[in-house]
């Protein structure tokens, strides 16, 4: 136990997570007037951090290790068993230039386009229907778009089902009970369908493009030059996949922060790249996404007077450094405006985790979320307008992931 920093005196802190979730680090941050604190969780001490500084000690590669820190309910349901997010040192970087390769500039606006392409085929549909849910129509389009840029083949009759169980395993990892294991179950379906894929890639009874994200897993090689075998090319190719699906969250917070603060619609309506960039890392910053991320201590170091022994566990607050009042100007504020004069480091602004992209833990997907928010964005504000019914737009910050209730309702939409 650390003498010379909090601790939670709370018998095991399990419960408080659950019921607290993305408050449950910033609370006792708050409670504690200290970044970092030690409690008891899931039957072992855990040290928990917030801030640019605790970011910045956490993603240094030298100190931390990702093997052995997510949880195997996690991996079950979310990452997929010894994934990416698993790996650390020289083979971590290999993969991960893999995932670099296939998120290039010219690759997002690709993407890009291709959604922007399917909300406007959607306008003909949504004009005759009483009312659509944002989030459900988000996440089939990302999902038929993710697997055409990817090169993955897939039926028009079987795009709710894949998308469905791309969500579910999203929202999978912080539940328990028959939410979590139908997220397993939508994992394991997933795994044996794009891992069927791969193995007629390689025998060639599907073609593949060079370049695609298919064709790059399917043959990809690891450091000692033999391919992943096909059931881990198949789980790192859903690591593709599954984040682009998970893009419909905040295109639904990015419609709910349309909704809430009416006074930057004008602003949005005139087609201007940095106006649309700087609302959509506003709704990155602001709205919960990841609550938290964990690490293991990869050799004993002492910070803020502080023993991080080797092996504990140590989570770092996401949600907390995104409204950090030393990093942010009125945090609880939604102010995009903010992005106009932001210079930004690796490890104030969070949402996706932190650190170089290239080298280390932070999500390489980044720029295909704000490329895809930017299009979605422009589409919301100057190519369909509609109504917004009575709904329950609330979210809870207490339910880990979470979104606005009813998944934000439109009715009456038309074409402008």
């Amino acid at each position: 136990m650390n003498e010379r920093i909090p601790h939670d005196k709370s018998l095991d802190n399990s419960l408080a997570l659950i019921q607290e979730g993305y408050l449950f680090i910033s609370n006792r941050v708050e409670r504690y007037h200290s970044d970092i604190f030690e409690a008891r969780l899931m039957g072992q001490n855990v040290i928990c951090m917030s801030g640019a500084e605790a970011a910045k000690i956490f993603y240094d590669d030298e100190k931390f290790q990702r093997k052995g820190a997510a949880p195997k309910r996690v991996q079950k349901t979310l990452f997929g068993q010894n994934a990416i997010q698993s790996m650390d040192g020289e083979e971590h970087i290999h993969r991960k230039l893999l995932f670099m390769s296939l998120m290039t500039p010219p690759k997002q606006d690709r993407l890009a386009k291709l959604v922007l392409e399917q909300w406007m085929a959607c306008i003909p549909e949504w004009e005759q229907a009483e009312q659509i849910v944002l989030l459900e129509e988000a996440k089939d389009i990302l999902c038929r778009v993710a697997c055409q840029w990817a090169g993955v083949p897939i039926e028009e009759t079987e795009v709710k089902e894949r998308a469905d169980d791309f969500i579910s395993m999203i929202y999978a990892f912080g539940a328990v009970g028959p939410q979590h294991w139908k997220g397993r179950r939508a994992r394991t379906r997933t795994e044996n369908w794009i891992r069927e894929i791969i193995e007629n890639v390689r025998n060639e009874s599907i073609k593949a493009e060079h370049g695609s994200a298919l064709h790059e897993m399917a043959f990809h090689k690891k450091l000692d030059g033999n391919q992943l075998d096909a059931q881990m090319a198949a789980i790192e190719l859903i690591n593709v996949l599954r984040p682009i699906v998970a893009i419909a969250t905040f295109i639904t917070y990015a419609a709910l922060a349309l909704q809430e603060h009416p006074e930057y619609q004008s602003i949005l309506e005139v087609e201007d790249e940095n106006n649309y960039e700087r609302f959509a890392q506003e709704v990155r910053r602001y709205y919960p996404f990841g609550p938290f991320v964990g690490a293991r201590v990869r050799k004993g170091f002492i910070w803020k007077d502080c023993k991080f022994k080797e092996g504990m566990l140590v989570l770092l607050d996401l949600y907390g450094t995104n409204h950090d009042v030393r990093l942010w100007d009125n945090p609880n504020q939604f102010r995009p405006e903010r992005f106009k004069e932001w210079k930004g480091s690796l490890f104030d602004f969070i949402p996706q985790g932190g650190g170089d992209p290239a080298k280390g833990h932070r999500c390489p997907g980044e720029g295909i979320t704000v490329e895809v928010m930017k299009v979605s964005l422009n589409f919301l504000v100057n190519k369909i307008e509609f109504e917004v019914p009575n709904q329950d737009m609330n979210y809870s910050l207490d339910e880990m992931p979470t979104l606005p209730k009813s998944g934000f309702i439109m009715s009456d939409i038309k074409r402008k």
